[in-house]
């Protein structure tokens, strides 16, 4: 029998952490808890988690800031799990690396969902795909201003350098290989967050927002990567 996968939950609220420690068990996971930034980050040196859900209001260092921390040592799936839920923290969460968010209240359903099709998506996205959408895992990709250096990680803006957090520089592959060609919305969300993603649709108008501007001269008009409405996106050949 395989063994279980571990969930590292991080959260102040000890009745929360023993709830959902107790569902997490039911659902067959291996917890961990953390009920704070610096015990999460000595948990994830000392221990293998398979998924890390994350509070964003923490005691000392703030969610975000773990998030940021977390990112920078690791590949780790990250769901922010949390009673805040404005734009902004959406945004700055994704911003920083997480790959989904889910709001309290929230029925156990479906962040056990959730966290299955997070990692569904890791074990599936560098598997070939099928059909004719093109999908370059190496090799450079240019379109107008752009230029991505897919192997090294690295992408250019007229020349100068800027960093991309990881879905926001696979979603501009996808689009850069794709430049010229029309892709729907559930085909971005398939490539970019995993087969039968579960999440928040809205995730990727929040990354198209967020790359637009960084690479478009005018990002309230943009040029680049274009909306086709009622379908998906486009990145202008």
């Amino acid at each position: 029998m395989a063994d279980p996968l571990t969930v590292l939950v991080v959260d102040d609220e000890e009745s929360f952490t023993e709830a959902l420690s107790l569902g997490l068990d039911r659902e067959g996971f291996r917890v961990l808890v953390a009920h704070d930034g610096p015990e999460a980050l000595r948990t994830l040196e000392n221990h293998h988690a398979d998924m890390v859900l994350l509070d964003l209001m923490l005691p000392g260092i703030s969610g975000i800031d773990v998030c940021r921390k977390i990112r920078e040592l690791s590949d780790v799936p990250i769901i922010v799990v949390t009673a805040k839920s404005s734009e902004v923290d959406t945004v700055v969460s994704l911003e920083v690396g997480a790959d989904d968010y889910v709001s309290k209240p929230y029925r156990l359903q479906e962040l056990t969902a959730r966290i299955r099709a997070v990692l569904r998506r890791r074990i599936r996205e560098k598997e070939a795909p099928a059909g004719e959408l093109r999908d370059s895992f190496d090799g450079p990709l240019t379109g107008g201003p752009v230029e991505l250096d897919v192997e090294r990680h690295r992408t250019w803006i007229s020349g100068e350098e800027i960093m991309l957090p990881p879905k926001e520089f696979r979603l501009l592959q996808v689009l850069l290989d794709n430049k010229g060609r029309v892709l729907e919305r559930h085909v971005l969300l398939e490539r970019v967050w995993g087969y039968e993603y579960e999440g928040d649709p809205r995730t990727l108008d929040v990354h198209v927002k967020r790359l637009r501007a960084k690479i478009e001269e005018d990002p309230a008009r943009p040029r680049l990567l274009t909306t086709i409405r009622g379908v998906g996106y486009r990145f202008e050949d």
